[in-house]
C-alpha cells in the first residue's frame, strides 16, 4: 500500500463532502494511510474529527511556525490531552522566509513542541523553510530521534548530517519535476525515505489542487531513481513508516 505522511485536509481547502471524495480517490490508487497535519487551533480540532470519521486518515497535531499563537501553552495542553488520538506532532518547526519573522518566538515555540514530542514519544513532522540549519541544530541539541523532515530544501551538507542522525525525509510528489528533491533521493538511503503530497500544495503536474492520491508519483520517481521496482519501494517505505510511527 501507499502512504501519504503529510497533507492538509481541513476546511480551508476542502469541504466536508470533498474530503470523502479525496479519500475514495486515494483508495482507488491503493493509498491506504493518509496523515493529516494540523497547523493551528481550528485545524487541529478538524484533524481529530477527520481521523475519527475515516479509517484511512491518521492525525498529526501542531502549530505551523507562521501561525504562532498567543496561547501556545493552551494549544499544547489540547494536543497532550488528545495524544492517544494522533500518531505524530506536526506540522511544527521554523520558517524564516519573511524578513519580519519573529525568529526568537518561533524558536521558543518549536522547542516546546520538540519537548512535547519527546514526552509523548511521537515523531516530529518538521517544517524548516529558510531555517534548515537552525532546525537541525535545535533537533540535535534536544536529542530527539523520531524526526521527519518535510519537504526539506537544505543543501547536501545538511542532508548528509540529517542522514547521519538517522532521521527521515518525506519526499513530495513534486519530485516528479523538482531537481532538488530528485538529488535528495539520490543521496539518501531508501531506508530513510517516506512519501508525501503536502496537499493541496505541490501538485505533481504543477496545476490544480493536489491530493493524497498523487503520492503514488513520489513512489514512482523514487523507484526510477533508485533502480528498483515500484513494488519494492512501496514495501520498503511502508516498513520505514511502521518503524517510525
Amino acid at each position: 500500500m501507499f502512504i501519504d505522511v503529510h497533507c492538509h485536509l481541513d476546511s480551508r481547502f476542502y469541504s466536508a463532502g470533498e474530503v470523502g471524495e479525496v479519500v475514495e480517490r486515494a483508495k482507488k490508487e491503493n493509498v491506504k494511510l493518509i496523515v493529516a497535519n494540523g497547523i493551528g487551533i481550528s485545524e487541529n480540532k478538524e484533524v481529530i474529527e477527520l481521523a475519527k470519521k475515516y479509517k484511512e486518515i491518521r492525525g498529526a497535531l501542531g502549530v505551523h511556525p507562521t501561525e504562532i499563537l498567543r496561547d501556545i501553552d493552551e494549544e499544547i495542553e489540547f494536543i497532550r490531552a488528545n495524544a492517544g488520538k494522533i500518531i505524530a506532532i506536526g506540522e511544527v518547526g521554523l520558517d524564516f522566509l519573511e524578513s519580519g519573522a519573529d525568529r526568537e518566538k518561533q524558536k521558543k515555540v518549536f522547542q516546546k513542541f520538540i519537548e512535547l514530542a519527546i514526552e509523548l514519544n511521537k515523531p516530529l513532522i518538521v517544517h524548516s523553510r529558510k531555517a534548515e540549519k537552525e532546525c537541525v541544530e535545535m533537533l540535535e541539541e534536544s536529542g530527539a530521534k523520531k524526526i521527519v523532515m518535510h519537504c526539506f530544501s537544505g543543501g547536501f551538507k545538511l542532508i548528509d548530517r540529517i542522514s547521519a542522525n538517522g532521521w527521515s525525509f518525506s519526499v513530495p510528489a513534486s519530485v516528479k519535476y523538482n531537481e532538488h528533491f530528485q538529488n535528495l533521493v539520490r543521496r539518501v538511503e531508501l531506508s530513510q525515505l517516506l512519501c508525501e503530497t503536502d496537499s493541496p500544495f505541490l501538485h505533481p503536474l504543477r496545476e490544480g489542487k493536489n491530493e493524497p492520491a498523487f503520492v503514488v508519483e513520489s513512489y514512482r520517481k523514487i523507484a526510477e531513481i533508485k533502480g528498483k521496482s515500484l513494488k519494492e519501494v512501496e514495501r520498503e517505505i511502508e516498513g520505514n513508516f511502521r518503524k517510525l510511527f
